[in-house]
């Protein structure tokens, strides 16, 4: 499968960007970055985000969402303790009920920031999605660096301490 063809999936079932509330956009939305000055590093639009959703083998439910941004933000190498601590905050308790991660998104999220830290890949939010929407995911999980190992031996971790969630239920294919 290309890159276009999972993003007209994902389209169909996603969030478009005037749903995503204003304090997600605030925090995890690069247009609303302060110049010179960044909060959360890794911060990327809708559309990137949903495209590494789809690389990193990762649905839509909390536990997804926790992966994607925290492995995002890891990737960038420029997170700091401080920085996820901060996250872990606004993501439990400031933003919207239904956009609101729990303690076990929290786990996935720090392990997620920590797996991102230690891939070789391309910091994900500097990846220029465009030149690959023709190409096979497998290509391009190559091209950027995304170590597919290191991803399913993660999942494989993660069925084993939540073996009732549907999230971890799946494997990257």
């Amino acid at each position: 499968m290309t890159l276009r063809e999972a993003s007209g999936n994902l389209a169909a079932l996603g969030a478009k960007q005037e749903d995503v509330p204003l304090m997600v956009q605030l925090v995890e939305n690069p247009r609303f970055d302060i110049p010179g000055f960044d909060i959360f590093h890794g911060a990327v639009d809708l559309k990137t985000h949903d495209r590494i959703h789809i690389l990193l083998g990762r649905g839509l439910l909390p536990m997804d969402e926790a992966f994607v941004i925290g492995f995002t933000m890891g990737s960038t190498h420029r997170v700091t303790t401080l920085e996820e601590k901060l996250y872990s905050l606004v993501s439990k308790y400031f933003y919207p009920k239904v956009f609101q991660f729990n303690d076990q998104d929290l786990d996935i999220f720090r392990d997620a920031v920590k797996l991102g830290y230690i891939s070789d890949c391309t910091p994900l939010n500097k990846v220029e999605f465009e030149p690959y929407l023709d190409l096979p995911l497998g290509e391009i999980r190559a091209k950027i660096g995304i170590e597919v190992p290191l991803l399913r031996a993660y999942y494989e971790i993660e069925k084993r301490r939540y073996p009732d969630s549907k999230a971890s239920a799946r494997l990257l294919s």
